[in-house]
């Protein structure tokens, strides 16, 4: 455990004798602990009811302030724009280092209203579903906050996925319009996003209009009475739009995630009850205060986007920063170089990245300042406690405290993380749970087990940013998160609670392999890998055993400069059965440069379990990765055959 600093508990909102007793009340009154946050955002009407829940294994509603009326956009950009319109609302740094923009809260006024009336000129209205697909350039926020402004439902795909995935997600929502670009500008790269949106459209007669920005000016196609320039429109609007009035559990937005089945679910999110916890998480979690610049490296496509990039810090007032490219170009210390820039003081980001730039050596970090840094984040898996150490010591120089946070796309916001000045550090642990929210760990039959233990994590209890819904299938909802434990929201993730009380995210349940009836995680035996001088990232995953039921098959990435020998195979598999046992030696080492990945940084272990088992005929649709050419070189490298 690591000790608070003195300078840390100066400059936090929050000591731990105050969370303490917030937590308290938060627990023991909600409503009236909620009833107050609720005066965090600006309503037309103000609620009176708080919350009304209903959380069973056949039966679950959820609605919070539901009587209560507002705009998200209104409180996200005009109530700042009157206080303070020539405040800074978005710095945008492109791909390129030289192409950059400030915007300030009077201008994303202006540039919001006329797209929102760029919209309502091609025939959008409230309640329609408006699907976005573009890379990370000022308008994708000027779009999403246009869809809130007039009731209309913005769902999101990252620039970078393919027709298919595009295509599944407009039917499944059944959007009508459709945004993208030219071109999206990424790594150096164009992305084809007007070729590809036309290739998902193929299949999607019922998209009334398809709006194109123009990002390269590539010369495209524009297919008649369906396509429009966003920037012709443009000219023909007025620059202000009255913001509709909405109620509180009006849909914000859809945002598509993986599911099980292969079918991606429909995440759904209302407005009031999503926007109180999505700014209340980033002031209190980050230590926002007036005048910070923070910026979370996040896509908007993802979850972390949406409520860490543009709702949560807008709705607080913040300066935040939206970055179009990646951390390796022009090399791999265009982080730090932006973090000196802009003078960041707030920086969140995902333990791939972490783990991506720690590879290449301390160099590309060292050779910036770094100074203005105040506060480090990590999202998107368990950070592992190596490459948290190498976080803390070389891009914080050892004096920025790092809250790890645990979230997902289907709670809207953080539930479990340190808050600074409050909650002493463990490496690697999620810690404590965030207000309102109340975790439980069960066993598999669904007993809560109390102090130290291991097993399942659930909440017993339900917070305002909670989704409300798989979007066109409640049933499925239901099902997913509500059918296994009664009276509980089951998250799918193993979990661990140490003697303090801490929270350590083990992994997904099903990333549990039965080797000779022993079950281990994955996640355990990734960290034994990760925690050797010579191991920059590791996948574990279970392959069909004739003796032992399943074998253990590894996917090791080394670090920059260091040569796979039998020798370090030999010393890998000698430091596995030391810190964990010989029931976890691998049965293959798979050394590999790279490991298929999403664009937001998680591993695809579906894949790399066909893989290990030889069933690489059945991968599905490999496009929405990150560098789909690495899922070919793990085929023809495979160890297993």
């Amino acid at each position: 455990m690591m000790k608070i600093q003195e300078k840390w508990i100066a400059e936090a909102k929050i000591n731990n004798k105050d969370y303490k007793s917030l937590y308290k009340e938060s627990i023991e009154n909600g409503d009236d602990f909620w009833n107050k946050q609720g005066d965090r955002i600006s309503w037309y009407k103000r609620y009176t009811k708080i919350k009304n829940v209903k959380y069973s294994s056949n039966d679950v509603s959820i609605k919070w302030y539901e009587d209560g009326q507002l705009n998200v956009s209104y409180n996200c950009i005009d109530r700042h724009a009157k206080e303070n319109p020539d405040k800074i609302a978005i710095i945008w740094e492109g791909d390129n280092p030289d192409e950059v923009k400030k915007i300030t809260y009077k201008e994303l006024l202006i540039n919001v209203s006329k797209a929102a009336n760029v919209l309502k000129q091609i025939g959008v209205k409230k309640g329609d579903r408006v699907t976005i697909y573009l890379t990370m350039i000022p308008e994708l926020a000027y779009i999403m906050f246009a869809c809130s402004r007039i009731g209309a439902v913005h769902s999101i795909i990252f620039g970078g996925f393919s027709a298919e995935s595009i295509a599944g997600r407009i039917k499944d929502c059944k959007s009508e319009y459709v945004v993208t670009a030219d071109e999206g500008v990424r790594g150096g790269k164009t992305i084809p996003l007007k070729l590809t949106t036309d290739k998902a459209l193929e299949s999607c007669p019922n998209v009334k209009k398809c709006l194109v920005v123009k990002r390269t000016n590539k010369e495209i196609d524009l297919i008649k009475d369906r396509d429009l320039f966003y920037d012709d429109v443009l000219k023909l609007v007025d620059d202000f739009c009255e913001p509709e009035v909405l109620n509180a559990e009006d849909p914000l937005f859809i945002l598509y995630t993986s599911g099980s089945t292969g079918k991606p679910k429909g995440v759904m999110h209302t407005s009031g009850g999503y926007l109180v916890y999505a700014s209340m998480t980033h002031e209190y979690i980050f230590n926002y205060n007036d005048g910070d610049i923070y910026w979370c490296t996040a896509d908007i496509g993802w979850i972390t986007g949406h409520s860490y990039l543009i709702y949560g810090p807008l709705a607080n007032g913040a300066t935040t920063l939206m970055f179009e490219g990646v951390p390796n170009y022009p090399d791999f210390s265009r982080f730090w170089q932006i973090v000196d820039k802009h003078k960041v003081n707030i920086f969140y980001t995902a333990p791939t990245a972490i783990r991506a730039l720690m590879r290449e050596g301390d160099d590309y970090v060292t050779k910036t300042s770094r100074s203005s840094l105040k506060l480090l984040g990590t999202v998107g898996e368990p950070i592992n406690p190596e490459a948290w150490k190498w976080y803390f010591e070389i891009p914080g120089n050892s004096r920025c405290p790092i809250v790890d946070t645990w979230w997902q796309t289907e709670t809207g916001g953080i539930l479990i993380s340190p808050q600074t000045g409050a909650i002493k550090l463990k490496p690697g642990s999620a810690s404590k749970p965030f207000y309102g929210i109340e975790p439980c760990i069960v066993d598999k039959d669904g007993n809560e087990l109390e102090g130290e233990c291991e097993g399942m994590l659930c909440m017993k209890r339900s917070w305002p940013g909670q989704m409300r819904t798989v979007y066109g299938d409640h049933k499925r909802f239901i099902e997913t998160y509500f059918s296994q434990f009664d009276g509980k929201y089951f998250t799918g993730d193993g979990c661990k609670r140490d003697k303090d009380g801490y929270y350590w995210i083990t992994g997904r349940v099903d990333d549990v392999i039965i080797v000779s009836g022993h079950n281990l995680g994955t996640a355990e035996i990734e960290s034994a890998f990760v925690s050797h001088k010579d191991v920059s990232e590791a996948a574990v995953v279970g392959y069909p055993h004739d003796i032992k039921g399943n074998g253990l098959y590894c996917y090791v990435s080394l670090k920059v400069g260091v040569d796979s020998t039998n020798d370090l195979i030999l010393e890998l598999k000698k430091a596995i059965r030391e810190k964990i046992g010989p029931i976890a030696t691998p049965d293959f080492i798979h050394i590999t440069a790279g490991l298929p990945k999403t664009r937001s940084g998680k591993i695809m272990r579906r894949i790399l379990r066909k893989i290990a088992s030889n069933e690489f005929d059945s991968l599905g649709d490999t496009s929405t990765l990150a560098d789909p050419s690495v899922v070919d070189n793990l085929i023809e490298n495979r160890k297993n055959r």
